[in-house]
């Protein structure tokens, strides 16, 4: 199915990845740009990124047991989950995407990061915080940055409730026993990273901890961005982050 969601056709597909249907989306024309979501992040979450992102074919898919994405049967490990990426890629018959450069935004290195703040966390896995009238009530807490004044914007963020509590711990369970912290090292493509300074869920001190440890990273700074900064100022962090990738 093609529909135009801005100016580049935006094409939705099912396909079956380790006997799972998985849904994903590829937008625009250019080199391929993989798109990797947060813990709940279906395709609709990048609506308001992708017009900056003219040039790229993006490609973007609905992790398990999210959105229109199967769930597997068994918790995936995050190392799992990762493989998820490149399964899609291959399906589409694209060989690489743009490797040469990572960028890594709202994020953290898993275990030994600094917690984000307990009221932030507990809206987040409380599944009455996205009833639609109670998500905007809580969005400038559970998300920090631009919704704590314009808390609306969170209506058309495409932002839904795991379908049951089984689903949502699934989803979590990659959380859970797993630290990149020791790798970050290994890194050594040019990173950008993006931090927003009032994410009460992601903290800004694990985004200078990341930036520090990765060889060729650089930190980029929203001052009164919060945990959702790629979406609600994505007019701030979208042409940043192509030209980023459109050095060298």
């Amino acid at each position: 199915m093609t529909v135009t969601a801005s100016a580049a056709p935006v094409r939705h597909e099912q396909l079956r990845i380790r006997g799972l249907r998985i849904h994903a989306q590829i937008c625009g024309e250019g080199e391929p740009l993989l798109l990797y979501s947060g813990i709940w992040g279906e395709v609709g979450l990048w609506d308001r990124l992708l017009p900056y992102l003219d040039g790229f074919q993006t490609i973007a898919f609905d992790p398990p047991g999210i959105g229109r994405s199967q769930m597997p049967a068994f918790p995936l490990s995050m190392w799992g989950l990762s493989e998820f990426g490149t399964a899609v890629l291959d399906e589409f018959g694209i060989e690489s995407a743009h490797v040469r450069r990572l960028v890594l935004a709202s994020t953290s290195f898993g275990g030994f990061a600094m917690p984000g703040s307990l009221e932030a966390l507990w809206h987040f896995i409380h599944p009455r915080s996205y009833h639609p009238e109670r998500l905007e009530r809580v969005a400038g807490d559970m998300f920090g940055g631009r919704l704590r004044k314009e808390p609306e914007l969170v209506r058309s963020m495409h932002i839904r409730r795991p379908t049951d509590t089984m689903a949502a711990l699934y989803r979590m369970a990659p959380l859970f026993g797993w630290t990149s912290l020791p790798c970050l090292w290994t890194i050594r493509h040019p990173t950008l990273v993006i931090a927003g300074d009032d994410d009460p869920v992601t903290p800004l001190v694990n985004h200078r901890v990341i930036a520090t440890l990765i060889p060729r990273a650089r930190l980029h700074t929203v001052r009164g961005g919060g945990h959702l900064v790629l979406l609600d100022s994505a007019d701030k962090v979208g042409p940043v982050i192509t030209a980023f990738l459109r050095e060298g």
